[in-house]
């Protein structure tokens, strides 16, 4: 059985891969907490919640409240889980700016309200391990008002560049344990 730091390994592989510039663990403007987020190369904001246990997943109604901050969203689980339990879309949850007319008897569509193009969006699904993944379904993209794209693109950069700079600090404090280094007000 897959842990969720192997499939989270897997997933962040396969997005660089594709183009995109993973980080793990990245909270979004709601204060919800995406398992992967990504930017990708046109900007576009995708994100992954990782599941593998069947409990976990059923437990789990928190999921859609992410994606009104991904144009892409995703599910990742390790190969032995089992696909037909993973949603197709959010219960209840309506996005604008499809074409209409997919719905009929499939419960995963939301009913457009007459004279509009609304559909529910459909997650995507991705199968990883540790060593890669793969996308087995492609997700439905939506596209996200510019105002809140800025404001989970800057702090997604924020996020990246903080983590890089702990990062760059801990080598630097293992290479030279005896480092002193000056604060910023000592400099003046």
């Amino acid at each position: 059985m897959s842990t969720a730091a192997e499939v989270a390994r897997g997933v962040s592989r396969l997005l660089i891969q594709e183009g995109f510039s993973p980080i793990l663990e990245f909270t979004l403007p709601n204060g919800r907490r995406l398992d992967v987020a990504a930017l990708g190369p046109g900007g576009e904001m995708l994100g992954v919640e990782i599941k593998v246990a069947l409990a976990d997943l059923r437990g789990d109604n928190k999921w859609p409240e992410y994606l009104d901050y991904c144009d892409l969203f995703y599910f990742a689980i390790p190969p032995d889980f089992p696909p037909e339990h993973v949603p197709r879309a959010a219960p209840g949850k309506v996005c604008s700016g499809f074409p209409s007319g997919a719905g009929g008897a499939n419960n995963n569509w939301a009913r457009p309200r007459p004279g509009t193009a609304t559909k529910q969006k459909e997650t995507g699904l991705i199968v990883a391990d540790r060593y890669g993944g793969a996308i087995v379904k492609e997700a439905e993209a939506q596209s996200l008002h510019a105002s809140r794209r800025k404001a989970v693109t800057i702090s997604f950069a924020k996020v990246a560049a903080e983590r890089l700079s702990a990062i760059l600090e801990t080598i630097a404090e293992t290479s030279s344990p005896n480092l002193v280094i000056p604060d910023a007000i000592d400099e003046s």
